[in-house]
């Protein structure tokens, strides 16, 4: 069995994923690289079975019709024999000096048989052009360097959630939390991050910076505009967080605030979005998005709208929306995000 497994999900990725391959491969044999090639048009599918072909013991290429990106951590974690899995984006990338520290740790973990759950490292935001880039880091929250339960992890500060780019699961977690992410569908790390934090008994904090996390493609998923023309997939990504997790079956009460918490922001963008899109059908959507909250999901509304988010985006005036995108336009300055 290997420590890791890295599922490296790639779309027309010919332009940037022999560097995120290059910084991998230094964990060696102790990891596996499955390349998840997902219908690509241009020379991906070529460059996988390359990797696979230079490097057989350590990467595979796996090719699949288009899916979209949870499609392809999907089939990653079908194929994945790893202890752990990490999916790391074929646009980002990792520093190899704490790759090799990581798997360190990870075989630690094996050899005392002390598994833990979820390891926990800082990101980066990794922005073109940023003279400072942004790094997400969690010292007020988790102690670092041994092993926590709920119970020993603090409030996480407004901005600082455990993102894709932060957490690497035990890869059993992931399968028996039942993990079945949507199809053709952006932004579905969200539901990768918060689905299996429900099964989460231990956690290990490394505070070291480990993924880079780049933004400054014009038609990266994550920039404002394509976020905008994408905003049926969030909310069908929000939706599905409300449906997948029942929060009051969550015994344990500082995890349930953190998911909450976590629930709230990505409820947040999912508005802010709306809002800054400002056209008449946009406005309609936030509404309804609200009416239909209520009516489906009446404890998640309850909880949400109590909140101070809650009650500025479900005010429904012109105030709520000056107030909501001030604040997010000070969140884009501060963390460098879209």
């Amino acid at each position: 069995m290997k420590l890791l497994s890295v599922t490296v999900p790639c779309y027309n990725s010919q332009e940037y994923m022999r560097h995120c391959i290059e910084t991998l491969l230094p964990g060696g044999e102790e990891i596996e690289i499955l390349i998840v090639d997902d219908g690509s048009k241009d020379n991906t599918a070529a460059i996988a079975d390359e990797y696979q072909e230079r490097y057989p013991a350590i990467v595979r290429a796996i090719h699949q019709e288009n899916a979209g990106h949870g499609g392809a951590v999907m089939k990653g974690l079908e194929n994945a024999t790893g202890l752990y899995f990490k999916v790391v984006d074929s646009d980002d990338w990792v520093d190899p000096q704490v790759l090799k520290d990581l798997l360190k740790l990870l075989r630690r973990f094996k050899q005392t048989n002390q598994l833990v759950d979820m390891v926990v490292s800082d990101f980066v935001y990794d922005k073109v052009g940023a003279r400072h880039k942004k790094v997400m880091r969690y010292p007020r929250a988790i102690p670092k360097d041994r092993v926590l339960h709920w119970e020993d992890v603090g409030n996480f500060p407004k901005g600082h959630y455990l993102l894709m780019h932060s957490v690497i699961y035990r890869t059993q977690v992931l399968r028996d939390c039942g993990l079945d992410l949507p199809l053709h569908t952006f932004y579905v790390d969200n539901l990768f991050v918060y689905v299996p934090m429900t099964r989460v008994k231990t956690l290990y904090y490394v505070d070291r910076v480990f993924y880079h996390y780049f933004i400054g493609r014009e038609d990266q998923s994550v920039q404002e505009a394509v976020m905008i023309r994408r905003i049926n997939q969030q909310l069908k990504v929000n939706w599905l967080m409300f449906q997948q997790v029942d929060l009051d079956q969550v015994e344990n009460q500082r995890l349930r605030r953190y998911l909450l918490n976590y629930l709230e922001i990505v409820t947040t963008v999912s508005c802010v979005l709306l809002y800054r899109s400002g056209t008449p059908e946009h406005l309609e959507m936030e509404r309804r998005f609200w009416q239909d909250m209520e009516r489906d999901y009446p404890r998640h509304y309850a909880l949400l709208s109590r909140r101070m988010f809650g009650r500025v985006l479900g005010a429904q005036n012109a105030a709520a929306q000056r107030f909501t995108l001030a604040v997010y336009r000070l969140s884009q300055k501060i963390f460098g995000f879209n």
